[in-house]
């Protein structure tokens, strides 16, 4: 099998520094002086340190109190090593698009299975586009790709590469020049004490010397150093439900702590929902006062999706009009509905800021009035063009019952407009009678409408529509395309029962 491990560096503090730049003042420097505590014993210290903060001396393991002694503008903020596992996990399901099973090593890196590595031409085009992922979430990584779980992992967090790949068979050379900082502590600790720097001089000890001086634990080391991990590869669970949860460090009263909050949280259902190629439909934001207890908020998309930025934008208007009466201690953001992201086709020149503009007005309809406010037409089994849609809800069918589920199971005079002849958008419920003026040919040349003659200045057609012959109300028409001046295009058609002309609707 083979396996690809990404290391973030850091990374409870690299989750972490998106956030805290943006509420950095100007010129506020290039890194935040952070470090991570949690309670040892009674005694709060680090466990993790940002980049600046180490080089100025905070080390994992100080207590607090001496680290703020050494860096007097140091910020802490709280470490838990549950919360950053889940984290990690989430970081991986975002990645499901790219692997089909991932494998947790917290705090800093997780396994991903490469079986399909050919599916995006090779191995080393798996990682380029993991890291690429990894970057778009604002997260900065190093890879590679081995046949044992030790080697990728080994090579990814002490490799000179950002980006490596190991033949298969060569897992021993690969390994030789690591430190010893790639085994764990105690056998590493030892095995300096002989005077030992790299894998590759614990590959070539005499094993029977080793095992009698450290006994299991040195045979082990020597088979990771020569590339003999058994260590089997055991997948992860992913949630059925995309639910992410905060504690606040102190609760909050106004709106903004919440959106500084939901940042995170938005980018992190979102990447979820991609990672498994989903699109949102429904979701609840639920926030737990205190004491009040929880308040849940409710949003509805008119259309399914997985976009941050109108996610985000559809909750702050959400919480803009909501008044808590209690400061807000735990934010949960829980996708109750989602169906499979198909994307979108968008005409031939617009752009995707008009669409996102329209998305978020429906969107805040159907929040605001109800589910039912909005509707969209749905095929009707009628052939009678005014009876031949029906009002249907506002919402992303079932994937089984796309446009292909439902042209295997309807006649083609019921499929929408897609695979039909163009129907005006603004068509009446009834046609209306026209009094048309006709030309020595019988052809139409003017009507009048809206108290006015209208000439025609173009015609098309006919389409001849008729049918249900076997009801007491058949019809049979020839239909036209006519553009009336000073009103544009409009669908007409001419009656064969009676001779007569009626208009059924315009277009836009």
């Amino acid at each position: 099998m083979r396996v690809a491990y990404l290391h973030l560096p850091r990374f409870p503090v690299q989750r972490r520094l998106p956030l805290l730049a943006a509420a950095a003042p100007p010129g506020a420097g290039e890194g935040p002086l952070l470090a991570l505590v949690q309670l040892v014993r009674g005694v709060q210290r680090v466990a993790c340190a940002s980049a600046s903060a180490s080089a100025a001396g905070v080390r994992t393991g100080m207590s607090l109190t001496a680290a703020r002694a050494l860096v007097p503008s140091l910020r802490d903020l709280p470490y838990h090593p549950a919360e950053e596992a889940a984290a990690l996990g989430t970081v991986a399901e975002g990645l499901l698009g790219l692997s089909p099973a991932s494998m947790s090593s917290a705090p800093d890196g997780f396994w991903l299975d490469a079986s399909a590595a050919s599916l995006f031409g090779g191995e080393q085009p798996l990682l380029k586009r993991a890291l690429s992922l990894l970057q778009t979430l604002g997260l900065r990584g190093r890879g590679a790709v081995a046949s044992e779980l030790f080697t990728a992992r080994a090579l990814a967090r002490f490799g000179g590469g950002r980006l490596q790949v190991v033949p298969r068979d060569a897992s021993a050379e690969a390994l030789a020049p690591l430190p010893l900082q790639a085994l764990d502590a105690p056998v590493r600790d030892a095995l300096g004490g002989f005077g030992l720097h790299t894998l590759g001089e614990v590959a070539h000890l005499d094993a029977a010397q080793l095992v009698a001086r450290l006994g299991a634990r040195g045979l082990r080391a020597q088979r990771l150093a020569r590339g003999e991990d058994d260590m089997r590869f055991l997948p992860a669970l992913v949630p059925e439900v995309v639910e992410e949860l905060r504690v606040l460090e102190a609760p909050a009263e106004a709106v903004e702590p919440l959106l500084f909050v939901l940042k995170g949280m938005v980018d992190a259902a979102c990447a979820r929902l991609r990672g498994r190629g989903r699109a949102a439909v429904r979701l609840t934001l639920t926030l737990l006062l205190e004491p009040d207890g929880p308040r849940a908020v409710p949003l509805i998309l008119a259309r399914p999706s997985a976009e941050p930025r109108l996610l985000l934008d559809l909750l702050r208007h959400r919480l803009e009009d909501l008044r808590l009466p209690a400061p807000v201690a735990t934010v949960v953001l829980t996708v109750d509905e989602s169906c499979e992201d198909r994307g979108q086709q968008r005409v031939l020149g617009a752009l995707p800021e008009g669409d996102a503009g329209l998305d978020s007005v429906l969107a805040r309809l159907a929040t605001a009035l109800g589910p039912d406010a909005l509707s969209s037409p749905r095929a009707a089994e009628d052939h009678r063009p005014e009876t031949a849609r029906a009002r249907g809800p506002f919402r992303p069918p079932p994937a089984e019952q796309g446009l292909h589920a439902e042209a295997r199971r309807a006649p083609a005079a019921l499929l929408p407009d897609v695979v039909s002849p163009e129907r005006p958008a603004r068509l009446f419920p009834q046609p209306a009678a026209l009094a048309v003026e006709l030309g020595p040919a019988g052809e139409l040349q003017g009507a009048r409408l809206l108290g006015r003659r209208r000439a025609v200045l173009g015609l098309a057609g006919p389409e001849r529509l008729g049918g249900q012959w076997w009801t007491k109300t058949p019809f049979a028409r020839d239909y036209y395309r006519v553009h009336f001046e000073g009103l544009g295009p409009a669908w007409v058609f001419q009656d064969a029962r009676d001779g007569r002309f009626y208009l059924h609707g315009f277009f836009d």
